[in-house]
């Protein structure tokens, strides 16, 4: 079993769904302490002007005093509104608005709660239902791992494959400093970073913006080719 290990982001980018399509099983880290005004509760699309604007959930409890588990959404219906009110910029021009403002609507609908991870698991399972990947998942918080007291950053996936009993496991390429090769193979472990090339597209009349939300990649392309290039720009390299 190969896993991927990744906090709960909101509709992140392609990149993201590329790691998804490369595993077994995707553990969803919401343990740690919460980081306020990072990806897990925004993202950017187009602006329709110039550059880039963000995607917002405002959440009810945004500190570092809380686990990432513990973050609740203010305003689900609000959040959603606002989100689609910013995608209506593009609906003469996007040829997958429509799919895309319902895509948006399901992620909403199929939370569990007013949780932020249960409304970025529900983001993720959209999208991938949408593109065709196969979407296993466990949420860490519900796992119930001991977790020794004093844990460095590249001391938490080691830990959570063992426990899980992974032979493999693939991290994003701009992690590699964070892990020793040697942590893993003591575990029996098969450590394999992920290298994803840029995913380019044309969204005509406005210019392109690298990195952005999948929600923007898939504003302008059809699903089939999305998910052939999640597969075709990815390359694994073993550490």
């Amino acid at each position: 079993m190969k896993l991927g290990i990744m906090q709960p982001y909101f509709f992140p980018y392609f990149g993201h769904f590329a790691l998804i399509a490369a595993v077994d099983e995707w553990i969803v880290f919401d343990v740690t302490q919460y980081t306020p005004k990072t990806w897990m509760n925004r993202n950017r699309i187009l602006h329709p002007k110039q550059g880039w604007q963000y995607l917002n959930v405002p959440l009810a409890n945004s500190s570092i005093s809380i686990r990432t588990h513990e973050a609740r959404v203010l305003d689900p219906a609000g959040a959603q509104a606002s989100i689609l009110g910013k995608l209506t910029a593009f609906r003469r021009h996007a040829p997958f608005h429509s799919r895309v403002s319902e895509l948006v609507r399901a992620a909403f609908a199929g939370a569990a709660d007013d949780s932020l991870c249960a409304l970025n698991v529900s983001s993720l399972r959209t999208v991938c239902d949408y593109l065709g990947i196969p979407f296993s998942y466990r949420i860490c918080s519900q796992l119930g791992l001991e977790f020794p007291d004093e844990m460095d950053a590249g001391d938490w996936a080691p830990f959570v494959c063992n426990a899980l009993g992974a032979t493999g496991y693939v991290n994003p390429a701009g992690g590699r400093a964070l892990f020793e090769p040697a942590a893993f193979a003591r575990i029996g472990v098969a450590l394999e970073f992920a290298d994803v090339a840029e995913f380019a597209y044309e969204p005509a009349p406005f210019r392109y913006e690298p990195h952005l939300s999948i929600v923007d990649v898939l504003l302008w392309n059809a699903p089939e080719r999305v998910a052939a290039a999640l597969r075709s720009n990815l390359t694994l390299e073993a550490a």
